[in-house]
């Protein structure tokens, strides 16, 4: 009986381009998050508010941003309308981005100073709100999209050469050019990457909103008429009974903080413009680093599709593991000075090979935690009747921003014990002992512990290919049952 079900109930299939196209919504986001990790460059360069408020709010506003989630996300599940349930929410997000990024750049050290700080936090929580509004889609629109096993691991193949290009372009262009061009962290430079985001993000929105719009349809919404009514208060119910999302959250939770911080922009500068001596040596690395990431995404997709993506997410979590511990003991013996382009010897080499690893397989479970958000909505599916992709989603929205809203306030303690209280680390400081330190703890060993916790957790998850293929089987067989009794009528 599931058997015929399935056969008169095929996979929800998209085509290629619409799965490409869709991607870029988290590419759109993924820009705004890129310029605002230099927001503390402004906050404390510019507007003259002190890192460690600076870093304590940027804290909280993560916080915020995970308050916002589930209110978005419920709404998300409760709209139908003209333009379908996910698409107004893309457009809107994007929007407030944009609309809020003018002002916060241009305005907010225009203000009075007794006025400066409340006007900063005020702007700043518009802005999360149109960046929960835009990003509640990426995860919760991955239902609709497809629902074959073979297919929804290719978005993370999309998603994952899409920002692989974002943030070593991105990093190359600041590092290498804007830094270069304007010689530090100013209003020019601001204004001059901005511009620039905010015009390629609206172009990627727009895009992703054609991606979206042939399956943004209540026929694709769960079990389209036999979906169970969810209200605000099924939130709790079902984050406590869904046991594979608990163990997914906290898995790529504690991943994401582990790179937030290595992403951090002051941890880069600590990195490569203090530890090793060459900021510009961020850029070419990244570059350098491209291909062999991309390649690494396309053998974890091929992976998942093979395997499922428990396992293409365990294996690539170990192989950063080691990677990350092997960069620990590089440092130690190694003087970080040696590593350059212009002497390529054996620490550069060694350099390379270990950050490669370390960065390409430890960012294949964000990379497929998309895809694999929409497994955990399908497994709520078959279990309860609900469909709630927007609830799912930024319920793992919410608490993972609680946990990576850390990131800032780490760095920010952090460089404050060892002497930066007023500013923070520029590549015209000196390492010392303290420095190296602090340096190695938030760029590898903080990682490094983070993976630890995600395997063991995920070594523990439910949803393997073949528990997958019985969900869908589950569900296909409600609908088809469904079909058949109007049918009868």
């Amino acid at each position: 009986m599931a058997k015929e079900a399935v056969n008169n109930q095929q996979y929800n299939k998209a085509k290629l381009w619409e799965i490409g196209f869709f991607a870029l919504n988290n590419t759109a986001t993924n820009l705004y998050m890129f310029i605002l990790a230099f927001i503390s460059y402004y906050a404390a360069g510019v507007a003259g508010i002190a890192v460690v408020v600076v870093s304590t709010i940027l804290m909280s506003m993560r916080i915020w941003d995970g308050v916002t989630d589930p209110i978005v996300g419920y709404m998300v599940d409760k709209t139908e309308g003209r333009f379908g349930k996910f698409r107004p929410y893309m457009v809107i997000g994007n929007i407030i981005l944009a609309g809020t990024v003018i002002v916060l750049y241009n305005v907010t050290h225009l203000i009075p100073e007794s006025f400066r700080l409340l006007f900063f936090i005020l702007i700043y929580a518009v802005h999360i709100i149109g960046y929960t509004c835009q990003t509640s889609v990426t995860k919760a629109a991955q239902t609709v999209l497809t629902n074959d096993p073979k297919q929804r691991p290719l978005f993370a193949i999309f998603d994952g050469v899409y920002n692989t290009l974002l943030f070593t372009g991105g990093q190359v262009y600041v590092a290498s050019y804007l830094i270069k061009k304007h010689g530090d962290f100013n209003m020019a430079l601001f204004n001059e990457l901005n511009t620039l985001a905010m015009i390629l993000a609206g172009v990627f929105t727009v895009l992703a909103v054609i991606g979206i719009s042939s399956k943004d349809k209540k026929e694709f919404f769960g079990l389209a008429e036999d979906t169970v009514e969810t209200k605000f208060r099924d939130f709790w119910p079902i984050l406590k009974n869904n046991k594979p999302l608990l163990k997914l959250i906290t898995a790529v939770t504690v991943d994401k903080l582990a790179f937030s911080l290595l992403r951090h922009a002051v941890v880069v500068v600590m990195l490569f413009g203090i530890l090793i001596g060459d900021y510009a040596l961020s850029g070419t690395i990244s570059m350098i680093t491209i291909v062999p990431t991309l390649l690494i995404t396309f053998w974890a997709v091929a992976k998942a599709r093979k395997t499922g993506m428990k396992k293409a997410f365990l294996f690539s979590t170990w192989i950063a593991l080691a990677s990350f511990i092997a960069l620990i003991g590089m440092f130690i013996f190694i003087d970080g000075s040696t590593i350059s382009m212009s002497k390529l010897g054996f620490a550069t080499i060694l350099f390379i090979v270990l950050y490669t690893a370390a960065m390409g397989f430890g960012g294949v479970p964000s990379t497929l935690v998309n895809p694999m958000i929409a497994d955990v909505s399908d497994y709520e599916t078959s279990q309860s009747g609900r469909y709630v992709p927007g609830m799912i989603g930024t319920m793992f929205s919410f608490i993972d921003k609680l946990i990576t809203s850390l990131a800032p306030a780490i760095v920010g303690f952090a460089v404050a014990l060892i002497g930066f209280k007023d500013a923070f680390p520029t590549v015209t400081d000196v390492l010392t002992p303290e420095m190296k330190l602090v340096t190695m703890i938030l760029a590898f060993g903080i990682p490094a512990l983070a993976l630890t916790v995600s395997g063991l957790i995920m070594s523990r998850y439910e949803l393997d290919a073949e528990k997958m293929e019985e969900i869908q089987t589950s569900i296909a067989a409600k609908k088809s049952k469904h079909t058949n009794d109007k049918m009868a009528i």
